[in-house]
């Protein structure tokens, strides 16, 4: 059913369960995971000159922080997962659309919120134009709270 599963994540708390998911599905299936990070251009491109290539790679720096968090959680679940990671640079809807497109993904998995969360209504805007534009399913999974009651803590 799902032979290649893309992981786009952004490094924040809220896409961990996204993650997980996503994890466990590929083991499930015996899926290759592609984890993707990407360096929002625009975020780069909107900074003053001077601090500008220090954003670019504290952002990139932070993409490969999120890369290892996922390669972390991929080797506690199945330690023979194959796993590919990348990090790009520009428009994070477009780019994780287009590597969903060059790897023949099978399911993209996001989290809805992401760094910017907490001000955006009901989903992130990036997993809202990757739902609209994205030619493969786009499975989003929302984090739960600790308020949630199917949120269980063992």
């Amino acid at each position: 059913m799902f032979d290649t599963i893309v992981i786009a994540t952004d490094g924040s708390d809220s896409v961990g369960r996204a993650v997980d998911l996503a994890v466990d599905l590929a083991a499930r299936f015996d899926a290759a995971v592609h984890a993707l990070y990407v360096v929002d251009s625009g975020e780069v491109e909107s900074s003053p000159d001077a601090v500008r290539e220090d954003l670019r790679d504290a952002l990139g720096e932070r993409g490969y922080q999120a890369l290892d968090d996922v390669l972390d959680a991929a080797t506690a679940r199945d330690d023979g997962l194959a796993t590919t990671t990348e990090v790009r640079e520009g428009q994070p809807a477009t780019e994780i659309t287009e590597y969903a497109r060059s790897v023949d993904a099978d399911v993209v998995v996001t989290g809805t919120r992401g760094r910017h969360g907490e001000n955006r209504f009901l989903i992130g805007s990036v997993a809202e134009r990757v739902v609209r534009t994205c030619p493969v399913p786009v499975l989003t999974v929302r984090r739960l709270t600790d308020e949630d009651p199917r949120r269980v803590t063992v």
